[in-house]
């Protein structure tokens, strides 16, 4: 398999929703090996979060997982041996829950020194508000960000991406792991990492923020350059479409006056003639109103003026430069004749195609179960051989083993689904770790544990 530059980082990954796995997904992608420690189901029917499965698909690609009950002192044990190889942890849970598994860092730094354990909280490990619980909006509250991200008439607005949960908690645990692992690499060091979502969310107030601090002056709805406070904004079309206009610049300014064939305005502009951005924001408004979206459309992409439509995001995904930019990748289904289209990475390297990787790592499968077919291969067995072979496995065990049931397994014995994920009995038996392991333990611990090159 194609290796990523990451391919030497081990990552145990416990986290769950949205900002954890989002971060181990970016590692993953770079070739990362990600193990995700998979908790109970829920069993709330009315869990308005429950995650959508094109979600954990899509989260979960190129990552195996282990299904582990961490109330039970079996799976701990599991956890503090695969610490042998694995030196990467990452959490979401509340501040203490880690601690009363006894899963915490000061314990499993002990087994593994070199332990890089990055948690991720809402508001972090330490403050009054350590014990509270949140979401992407309260953090974006707290930390001034939707104080002044709105209108006047109306107030704080919703954004579409969760900002707190991404751009507050996953670049930044992301960022974390990355110095930390270098910081290792100099002093053979471990470390603890504490990530606050609040904490990340506030220090994305960076240009009005650090104005603010420095005139000590509050921010508020439409008062700057770029909050509302000028002509920088969405102008609505004709047929209620929306264009976005940045043209700050003068010479985008230019050709944004040109486009709309307001030269009056911009005449105005160039003799110093002050009539405020809020006439000129009215100006604009009733020209967009003039035409249609596909009109506008036409006149602006023959302009450099920093003005561009406001995309679906099914229109966004047909662009062709979203496409020439490999942003939207074809991930294999279980069925080999089908496939899943998804949100690809970002990152583009000189000397290492990320696309081809992904398309390796994804492999049969969506990734957000162990991959068997992709991931894994045995001498020359195939991978329906390799899959007959643990479904035997597991049919052998099967009545001395405690077993969790779960409706979302790829295994079959015969014609029944055998739905397992939690097995922390099964490898408790087979995987003993000992110096010379019997074969079927061995053989079990490679089918779930090693990531083999294809």
């Amino acid at each position: 398999m194609t290796k990523g530059p990451l391919s030497s980082l081990k990552i145990l990954d416990f986290s769950t929703l949205l900002p954890g796995p989002f971060a181990t997904m970016m590692l993953s992608d770079l070739g990362a090996d990600v193990l995700c420690i998979e908790g109970l189901p829920s069993k709330n029917k009315n869990d308005k979060l429950k995650t959508p499965p094109s979600m954990r698909e899509y989260l979960g690609r190129s990552k195996k997982s282990l299904g582990l009950n961490l109330k039970e002192g079996s799976s701990r044990e599991i956890i503090k041996r695969l610490l042998k190889n694995y030196d990467i942890i990452v959490e979401q849970f509340r501040p203490g829950v880690m601690k009363r598994l006894g899963l915490d860092y000061e314990k499993l730094s002990i087994i593994n020194p070199s332990l890089i354990y990055c948690s991720i909280t809402g508001f972090g490990q330490t403050g009054p508000y350590r014990d509270r619980a949140g979401h992407d909006i309260n953090y974006l509250s707290l930390c001034g960000v939707s104080s002044y991200s709105g209108v006047k008439r109306e107030g704080p607005i919703l954004t579409g991406p969760q900002i707190a949960d991404i751009a507050g908690g996953s670049f930044h645990a992301v960022t974390g792991i990355l110095a930390s692992v270098i910081h290792r690499e100099k002093t053979g060091e471990g470390q603890y990492i504490d990530i606050s979502m609040m904490d990340g969310s506030f220090a994305l107030n960076s240009i009005h923020g650090a104005d603010s601090l420095a005139n000590q002056k509050d921010l508020s709805f439409e008062s700057t350059l770029l909050n509302g406070g000028s002509f920088y904004g969405y102008y609505k079309t004709k047929d209620d479409r929306f264009f976005s206009v940045g043209s700050l610049e003068p010479k985008f300014f230019s050709e944004l006056c040109k486009g709309l064939d307001r030269q009056d305005i911009l005449e105005m502009t160039l003799k110093g003639e002050n009539k405020g951005n809020d006439f000129i924001k009215e100006e604009f408004k009733k020209t967009f109103k003039s035409k249609t979206f596909k009109e506008w459309r036409g006149i602006f992409s023959k302009l450099d003026a920093c003005v561009e439509p406001v995309l679906s995001f099914q229109e966004s995904v047909k662009d062709p430069h979203i496409k020439e930019r490999g942003l939207i990748v074809d991930v294999p289904s279980g069925n080999e004749e089908e496939s899943k289209k998804q949100i690809g990475s970002p990152f583009k390297f000189s000397s290492f195609n990320i696309l081809l990787f992904l398309c390796l790592a994804f492999g049969q499968g969506s990734g957000y179960k162990i991959n068997i077919s992709s991931k894994i291969c045995f001498d020359k067995c195939d991978n329906s051989s390799l899959i007959s072979l643990l479904n035997s496995l597991i049919f052998l065990y099967f009545s001395t083993s405690k077993l969790v049931i779960n409706e979302a397994s790829p295994f079959t014995y015969g014609s029944q689904p055998i739905k397992i994920l939690f097995f922390s009995d099964l490898l408790i038996k087979l995987s003993k770790f000992s110096p010379e392991p019997k074969p079927i333990s061995k053989l079990i611990l490679f089918l779930f544990l090693k990531v083999s090159e294809i």
